[in-house]
């Protein structure tokens, strides 16, 4: 069986989001790439948003955030 576990990282220097498979980062990325606002510290909706699209998953397959 496969727990995925999205980090949420946020409200605070730097938001991110990353998801890990069995306590393997499978991607990270950093909301600011998105933004383009350095040191963005909002909700990383778009780092989430890019982390399912590209693994090809959904919220749904995600047992723990």
């Amino acid at each position: 069986m496969s727990i995925k576990i999205l980090g949420i990282s946020c409200y605070y220097h730097d938001s991110a989001a990353s998801l890990l498979e069995n306590g393997e980062v499978i991607s990270a990325v950093q909301e600011e790439r998105f933004s383009r606002k350095k040191h963005d510290d909002s909700f990383p909706f778009q780092s989430i948003k890019y982390i399912l699209e590209n693994s090809k998953i959904s919220l749904n397959d995600i047992d723990y955030i």
